[in-house]
């Protein structure tokens, strides 16, 4: 029975957190009320959690995490100061005379979002609000319409720069060093946020190319009396000033990382300045919206860092349950090696996606399997980018898809959530297909990292 005990405490956990509570202290509270049952019953040594200081003093060292609140500022900022709104606005006056060009304004736009964000939540919901009613009247379907406004805001998990990418980078350079001190590599490789950046920007970029494709040829809305064939090219000048800010901090972010000029928390700085001097020179900034951007940071931040104190103690539990050996057993012993270890762990993290946010998964469940996976060969930077778009398909998938409950929260009365599981389908069959492109041709995510850093 003792040996169940890993497996039991993190299905406790994930009981406990479709209850309702809170992540962090779920995962805290669970994690000590057993490691005190295991230590009453002598099967738990309390010795573990001495390691819990260092863990948390480790934390706080860690400068890499410092990207998470800067990042998150620059996508606060963009958000709050409606520099999202005006470029929407100005995008679909410029591809109004094409039959899906409002469409594709949401896809480009929602690409430029998620990339600022980095958080499912708020692009889907900032998209919903701002174009939902809008597509509803030029004709869209409510298939077509929450269709793309909920995959477009799911394009967080895998553009750069993104929070996602950052936690999941931080904790797969952890993993990658420990698998491979496991095999007995004592000067070990690493691989940075940096590294998980550059390897997902082909597929993101794919990703957005099929969301185009099946958009021009298969989305057709009904032409109404709002609808306008001809292009309104007093708008070019418009969409210029509102399209080329935003797209040059972005690709100043990233290029300060590309190039090595910046570490991923000094692009970060760089992306929470710019975004703020945006703000700035479109009149937007002002002490109450900065008051309100600070608060809005330092609530995530804090969900964030609080939830890592409670995964660091439900780690240390589960490896003082020898939770971490058993995992690497169950895995060796597994009929088809590393193939059917890798299927089975996205297995796992598709389904957990439906109870779990992103922010847990990268803390507890890829710390726990990633370090078998790697050390059994797989590159870590492929790895983050199938875990990076795993996720994202699972937070569009009906009936428990994160994406479709924060639409469903902001969409009218009018649109059926039967409506809205219909117009993610295809959506999610193009990830797929991404999925499948990755595992036949790794180096759409592994050719760019190595040509960039080598």
């Amino acid at each position: 029975m003792a040996e169940l005990a890993p497996f039991i405490m993190f299905l406790v956990a994930c009981l406990i957190l479709m209850a309702g509570y809170p992540v962090a202290f779920s995962l805290a509270g669970t994690a000590l009320l057993f490691a005190l049952v295991g230590a009453l019953s002598g099967h738990f040594d309390m010795a573990f959690l001495k390691a819990l200081p260092n863990r948390l003093f480790g934390t706080i060292e860690n400068t890499t995490l410092i990207a998470v609140p800067l990042f998150i500022l620059m996508g606060v900022m963009l958000e709050k100061s409606r520099l999202s709104e005006d470029l929407l606005e100005s995008m679909a006056d410029l591809l109004n005379g094409l039959r899906s060009g409002l469409a594709l304004s949401v896809v480009f736009v929602g690409a430029l979002l998620a990339a600022s964000t980095g958080i499912v939540g708020a692009t889907v919901v900032i998209m919903g609000l701002m174009s939902l009613p809008t597509m509803l009247r030029r004709g869209y379907s409510p298939a077509q319409s929450t269709g793309v406004i909920a995959a477009t805001g799911t394009l967080g998990q895998i553009i750069p720069p993104s929070i996602a990418l950052v936690l999941l980078g931080d904790t797969l350079s952890s993993a990658y060093q420990q698998a491979q001190l496991n095999m007995g590599i004592f000067t070990p490789k690493t691989v940075s946020i940096g590294d998980l950046f550059v390897g997902a920007i082909i597929p993101g970029l794919i990703l957005v190319l099929f969301y185009c494709l099946y958009i021009v040829f298969f989305i057709r809305p009904v032409q109404t009396a709002d609808f306008n064939r001809t292009p309104v090219m007093k708008s070019l000048s418009r969409a210029t000033r509102n399209l080329i800010p935003p797209i040059i901090l972005i690709v100043t972010v990233l290029g300060s990382i590309l190039s090595g000029a910046a570490t991923p928390t000094e692009a970060a700085g760089v992306g929470a300045f710019g975004a703020t001097m945006l703000a700035a020179i479109k009149g937007q900034l002002s002490i109450a919206r900065l008051r309100e951007v600070a608060q809005s940071t330092t609530q995530v931040t804090a969900m964030v860092f609080l939830i890592l104190i409670g995964a660091a103690i439900f780690s240390l539990v589960f490896r003082g349950f020898g939770g971490e050996e058993i995992v690497e057993a169950f895995f060796n012993d597994l009929p088809g090696g590393v193939v059917s270890a890798t299927i089975l762990v996205m297995l796992v993290i598709f389904l957990l996606g439906f109870i779990l946010d992103f922010i847990e998964i990268t803390f507890v469940v890829v710390p726990i399997v990633a370090p078998v996976l790697l050390a059994m060969g797989l590159d870590p930077v492929w790895l983050g980018v199938m875990i990076a778009i795993n996720l994202q398909t699972s937070f569009l998938t009906p009936p428990f898809g994160f994406a479709l409950f924060y639409l469903r929260g902001v969409a009218p009365d009018t649109v059926e959530t039967s409506d809205m599981y219909r117009g993610v389908i295809p959506f999610i069959i193009m990830q797929i297909a991404l999925m499948l492109m990755l595992s036949v041709w790794p180096q759409i995510a592994t050719w760019l990292p190595a040509l960039v850093y080598k």
